[in-house]
């Protein structure tokens, strides 16, 4: 749901970047009936999606690995090599992109991580914590899915928001 939503945020601010998603369990499981119709509803089609998993090759050619629940970065950064500095929960990524202010006009996506990241280091990872966890609705009822998709869709408006330069979320319509 949460590439799905990134996806459509980006394409609806004409940000031309390529999504996509990978976890710590095996590959090749389709996306849950709930999460398909779940995204449906909302307009997105995500019937064809499998899983992926994280390997240190992924993780290399990965600008940007924005997990969501610290031990998804936390596994990134210390088994697959993911740069911490390049590496965030969702909600980290979007409560620092707002602290420090978004992207300049002409600064470079690297420059305006570097300044999101100030000051992180990887014990900062450590436990859970519901700051930074999105919970997974995997084995819950439909509503569950659908306080996730409104949660997700908030987090990945706000993201672009901050990428293209804005704190106003981008309004719905994929």
């Amino acid at each position: 749901m949460g590439e799905a939503l990134l996806r459509a945020h980006l394409r609806a601010s004409g940000i031309p970047a390529t999504v996509g998603s990978a976890g710590l369990l095996q590959g090749g499981v389709p996306a849950t009936r709930e999460a398909v119709d779940e995204m449906a509803a909302w307009g997105l089609d995500i019937s064809g999606h499998r899983s992926r998993r994280l390997s240190r090759e992924l993780v290399a050619s990965t600008p940007l690995v924005i997990g969501m629940a610290r031990r998804h970065v936390r596994e990134a950064v210390v088994t697959y090599g993911a740069r911490i500095e390049r590496t965030f929960t969702l909600k980290e990524l979007v409560r620092r992109g707002e602290k420090v202010g978004p992207r300049g006009t002409r600064e470079p996506v690297s420059s305006w991580l570097a300044r999101v990241g100030v000051g992180r280091v990887v014990s900062d990872l450590m436990g859970e914590d519901q700051n930074d966890d999105v919970a997974d609705p995997i084995g819950r009822p439909p509503a569950v899915y659908e306080a996730t998709a409104v949660e997700l869709d908030d987090l990945t408006s706000r993201f672009v928001g901050l990428l293209v330069g804005s704190t106003v979320p981008a309004p719905r319509s994929y």
